[in-house]
């Protein structure tokens, strides 16, 4: 494809990807104001992030799967549908179980979105060539993650249009992506006979559900030390034992087990994993410290936390476009896993009225390792697979790193509930106030009486600071991982080309040097099609142009 067909499709995977990380970050800062107006607490804050966090992370594997069978034009315009249609439902919440429930089916449509954006561009370009066009979906992800919380805030501060809206703005980008994907996007697809591992997807959705649903509930609903735990626990261990088990023994495994037979795959995945508790730990807290520690409205939560988006998206573009120059990408994981580690820590020394410069350049050093691992550690991925399986692989380090998000989420968020609990009541002591109900509320700053005020301000300053402080060690597990992984040459060719080219020979030798087998409709078919549509007729394309269509951007055809 040439630089302006890549662009073009491009736009509209960029879309797609915009809305699928504003839908989580633009009610970053409203949630505060959302679980206040419909009556939860710490536990339903948490949850609210967290079901979204759960279905996508349970969905990933699927949708990188169905990649490597199916159109992946079809399935990216699902994920927008069913996106679009779980937005306006939670928009329409009356209570915070509907709205879990809603934020639920919204994962799933994330879970696609983000998988199938990464899967769609490895067929497309070279890995070589990937590293400046990943370097987009970075900056867009940096657009959509500061661009969210100012959205949020904005909208939530605005009388005539409420939190409601939070959900509702998405709906038209996510529609302008399906047009923009059904104009643009033309993929070549190699055929093969689609067989579902259902039983593989619903065993892999039920193992982390269940282990997602202890970590929220444990030390709040019960102990950790539990027979709740132990049985919660086990369950999901057992469900992740009869996973393996039956994907030993599926001819179309949701994640092929001989993937984890390459060490670079095993490495980026667990890095992955970590790498996900730590950047979702320390993104999603932020709002509360700057509103309930720090008393700022929505909206100004927002625009404090642009030095760690500006970060993200310096790193993010700066590396992607020197990978491609360079070839070498090891060595921006490192860097970049030092960064997110120091910037944890340095963010664990926080407190409520810590002065704003040093914040700023905490969370610029925290932007600048998020951005230089999450595109690459794909990338690294990517490189080491054959196009067959590369759905699979792509969606296994997107599984992994949104798993380690949803349990990095919860996890943090019963310390810090517990974390802020205890030093309020700490506070409360030391100035004579007796605490009166259970705490577990998110406070009012305005009807609190002054002393009250300081003692709920600096016990979420300390908390939020406690989750850092927990986070670091995580990250630094990760900085290890990427250590280990043995840099491999980017290869210059992309996954649809390599596939092609692969049908056409095995069609070539099986037929013969002069007969070349034929779809219906086109006699140079070649065994591939090209994506019309989600439900017209597909429109055959010969095997040159289809070649041609796989081919990574060289510099000559502009």
């Amino acid at each position: 494809m040439t630089h302006r067909q890549i662009m073009e499709a491009l736009s509209g995977l960029m879309l797609g990807m915009f809305v699928a990380v504003l839908s989580s970050t633009i009610v970053s800062n409203a949630l505060p104001e959302i679980i206040s107006d419909l009556g939860g607490g710490q536990s339903a804050y948490t949850w609210v992030v967290t079901a979204s966090l759960l279905t996508m992370t349970a969905s990933t594997p699927l949708w990188g799967k169905l990649a490597d069978l199916a159109s992946k034009k079809t399935l990216i315009q699902l994920s927008l549908v069913v996106f679009v249609l779980a937005s306006a439902g939670a928009g329409l919440a009356q209570n915070t179980g509907t709205l879990i429930a809603f934020r639920a089916v919204q994962g799933l449509g994330m879970g696609g979105m983000a998988a199938l954006t990464q899967i769609v561009i490895a067929a497309m370009i070279s890995p070589r060539e990937r590293g400046r066009y990943s370097g987009y979906l970075g900056a867009t992800f940096a657009v959509a993650t500061v661009g969210g919380p100012l959205i949020g805030g904005v909208i939530t501060d605005t009388s005539w249009l409420g939190w409601r809206w939070c959900f509702y703005v998405g709906v038209p980008f996510a529609v302008a992506a399906l047009i923009v994907l059904q104009k643009t996007l033309r993929l070549p697809v190699v055929k093969r006979d689609v067989k579902v591992d259902w039983a593989g997807a619903s065993l892999i959705a039920s193992a982390v559900s269940l282990l997602l649903i202890w970590v929220t509930l444990a030390g709040d609903t019960y102990a950790w030390a539990s027979w709740q735990t132990a049985a919660m626990v086990g369950g999901s261990i057992l469900l992740g034992l009869a996973f393996v088990l039956v994907e030993s023994r599926a001819s179309e495994p949701v994640i092929p087990l001989r993937l984890f037979r390459n060490r670079t795959i095993t490495l980026t995945s667990l890095a992955s994993l970590f790498v996900g508790v730590a950047m979702f730990g320390a993104t999603v807290f932020l709002s509360q410290y700057f509103q309930l520690a720090r008393g700022e409205s929505p909206t100004m939560s927002g625009v404090l936390t642009i030095p760690m988006i500006a970060g993200l998206f310096l790193s993010s573009t700066v590396s992607g476009v020197l990978i491609t120059r360079t070839g070498h990408w090891k060595r921006w994981l490192v860097t970049g896993a030092v960064l997110l580690t120091a910037g944890l820590g340095l963010l664990g020394t926080m407190r409520y009225d810590t002065a704003y410069w040093q914040l700023a350049v905490s969370m610029a050093v925290l932007g600048l390792g998020v951005g230089m691992m999450m595109q690459n550690l794909v990338l690294a991925t990517q490189n080491q697979v054959e196009p067959g399986d590369l759905g699979a692989a792509s969606s296994v380090v997107a599984f992994f790193r949104s798993l380690g998000g949803a349990i990095g989420v919860s996890a943090l968020g019963a310390v810090l509930g517990h974390r802020v609990a205890g030093y309020v009541r700490e506070g409360l002591a030391g100035i004579g106030v007796r605490q009166s109900g259970d705490g577990g509320g998110i406070p009012d700053l305005d009807t609190l009486p002054a002393p009250v005020r300081a003692v709920v301000e600096s016990a979420y300053g300390h908390g939020v600071a406690d989750i850092y402080l927990y986070a670091a060690p995580v990250a630094l597990v990760a900085l290890v991982l990427t250590l280990l992984i043995k840099e491999v040459p980017l290869r210059t060719t992309g996954g649809l080309q390599e596939a092609v080219a692969r049908r056409t020979a095995d069609e070539t030798a099986a037929a013969g040097p002069d007969t070349v087998k034929t779809e219906p409709r086109t006699p140079a078919g070649a065994g591939t099609t090209t994506d019309a549509g989600p439900w017209g007729t597909l429109a055959t394309a010969g095997s040159h142009r289809a070649c041609s269509a796989a081919s990574p951007p060289d510099g000559k055809n502009g």
